[in-house]
């Protein structure tokens, strides 16, 4: 568990070929939603939060990878700094490179999948952010970043195929 205070300045920051390094997750569960004889029906939902600045759109939780820290503990911090839940993360989606379109800023950014197991009452951006369940559709209609998007996609592609072969395997 991180303290309740996020993180804050750039002079732990990494760099790779000028371009700052940025990690994050995909947080997801399983609903039920609704029960058969044949066992529950369950929807995929995926972790939305919202930007600091004000009137940006939605996002899923990212930030700087820090220099004393591995890619997996900067994501998961990162995580629970923004969108206060907690999981198991699993193998990283891929990477991806893009500009910012605020700042004249390069970034190299990786994304994971985590399968939340426990959403915090309190976390260190709460009173900066609000964070949302949705379907993986209406999340890549309110998510701001291409780059997501196509995280999002891969993630979806992923859990889709894990669930193809368990049901080949019944």
């Amino acid at each position: 568990m991180v303290a309740l205070a996020s993180r804050t300045g750039r002079n732990l920051q990494r760099y790779n070929k000028g371009r700052r390094q940025v990690v994050g997750c995909i947080p997801y569960r399983y609903r039920v939603t609704s029960q058969t004889p044949s066992g529950d029906e369950e929807k995929l939902e995926v972790l939305v939060i919202s930007s600091q600045k004000q009137g940006k759109g939605m996002l899923f939780p990212k930030g700087g990878w820090e220099t004393d820290e591995s890619k997996q503990a900067a994501a998961l911090r990162e995580t629970e700094e923004e969108a206060g839940v907690l999981g198991n993360l699993e193998r990283e989606l891929g990477t991806w490179y893009f500009k910012s379109k605020s700042q004249d800023a390069y970034y190299e950014g990786f994304m994971f999948p985590l399968l939340v197991q426990q959403q915090l009452d309190f976390w260190p951006e709460k009173g900066l952010r609000q964070r949302t369940w949705m379907s993986a559709a209406e999340a890549k209609e309110a998510c701001q970043h291409w780059w997501m998007k196509e995280a999002l996609d891969v993630l979806v592609r992923r859990l889709t195929a894990g669930k193809q072969l368990l049901k080949e395997a019944d």
